[in-house]
């Protein structure tokens, strides 16, 4: 089967690689339809992880069911699903209180398995034509039989979910307002949710116009960082209070306030400065113990200063982790098709695998409009 597959940073090619097997009664295998390009990917991408060559990239995946493990009781060849990109179990002690993204079965001696991901298990990725999908009773979620909704739908196996998570982390309630910082894929998530979810007023930090205006679009108040301090600029639209929750959707690779170089802690040090006291972060950007491209030793270690004692004096609190998909995806669904939530809005670009190269590097350097590409492998090749 085609392929996109790790080559080396800055480099990835859609290649020839074994088709998937039945490995264990409770797989099936899933004729991929849909599967987006992850900022996360980005990560992998640029060297910034300790992946190796090799690696099928994909963890956001939609298609037809086309082989059942005979262990298989729910589903059927020709159902339609997506897979949440956390792999697991449904049984261990992490499954059954909903933790899903820190599965202590699919991936021994880690809590928490992927598909496509470095360290998150043997599990090949979805930018393929095919895709195994191990306790696939627990790990498919049903979708009504078609093509409606597609890219809807596959922003159910990752992204949606993910800027839910964060207004979760954070507590955000009908009424409140909320800072998101970063407006990519997961912050307009973030931002699109905290507005489902009642907020008054959110706001969206980032310095990508396209992403700004993406914010705007769905009522958010965009806030250019380099424009100005943005705590403050969030300050003058709050009374000088600041908001009531803050959602951190960069991570570790945020920059500067000027933009000319990467500050991996200056996110989580401005959401401080900028929700209000007793108020709740929610940091579903995602952090790692060890980033070879860090700025310095401490944070290529995943060891970053962050203005705790600010924190503390203020009585915040802090919600991390990533997101338990499975704990929101039916919910979200059924938003989507009553016609309360179209996610679909983030995706800039629908393209063939065979695009993929060029869709990463895109992507990669936020130009042309790229905020989130869908691929559509199975269909046919670009001129």
């Amino acid at each position: 089967m085609k392929a996109v597959v790790y080559e080396k940073p800055f480099s990835v090619a859609v290649r020839d690689v074994d088709d998937p097997q039945i490995q264990h009664p409770n797989d099936v295998l899933v004729r991929v339809t849909s599967s987006a390009i992850c900022g996360s990917d980005l990560h992998m991408y640029e060297g910034r992880t300790a992946a190796e060559a090799g690696i099928v990239f994909g963890h956001e995946n939609l298609g037809i069911v086309e082989e059942v493990g005979s262990g298989v009781t729910s589903l059927s060849a020709g159902d339609r699903v997506v897979m949440p990109f956390n792999v697991a179990c449904g049984f261990c002690k992490n499954c059954l209180a909903g933790k899903t993204g820190f599965c202590l079965t699919v991936n021994p001696g880690f809590a928490g398995g992927a598909y496509g991901y470095v360290a998150m298990g043997p599990y090949k990725g979805g930018q393929a034509e095919l895709l195994r999908v191990p306790f696939a009773d627990f790990n498919c979620l049903k979708l009504p039989p078609g093509e409606e909704f597609e890219t809807d739908f596959v922003l159910l196996a990752d992204i949606f979910p993910t800027g839910y998570h964060g207004c979760e982390l954070a507590k955000v309630s009908p009424g409140e307002s909320v800072a998101v910082f970063g407006a990519g894929p997961v912050g307009l998530m973030a931002a699109y949710s905290a507005l489902l979810r009642g907020a008054s007023k959110v706001f969206c930090v980032d310095r990508v116009p396209e992403r700004l205006a993406k914010a705007a679009e769905i009522g958010a108040v965009p806030i250019d960082f380099t424009k100005d301090d943005p705590t403050e600029q969030i300050k003058e639209q709050t009374r000088g209070e600041g908001t009531d929750k803050g959602v951190d959707a960069v991570g570790y690779q945020a920059q500067a306030h000027d933009a000319s170089h990467e500050e991996p802690a200056v996110v989580l040090n401005t959401l401080v400065e900028t929700v209000r006291p007793t108020g709740m972060l929610g940091i579903p950007g995602l952090y790692v113990p060890s980033d070879p491209g860090g700025p310095d030793e401490h944070a290529k270690h995943g060891q970053l200063l962050v203005s705790i004692g600010k924190m503390f004096e203020k009585g915040q609190q802090m919600g991390t982790g990533q997101c338990n998909v499975k704990q929101y995806n039916r919910q979200l669904r059924d938003l989507i098709i009553s016609g309360r939530a179209k996610p679909s809005f983030v995706v800039s670009h629908e393209l063939p695998l065979d695009q993929a190269p060029q869709a990463y590097e895109k992507f990669d350097q936020r130009i042309e409009g790229y905020t989130k590409v869908v691929l559509h492998p199975g269909h046919a090749l670009a001129a």
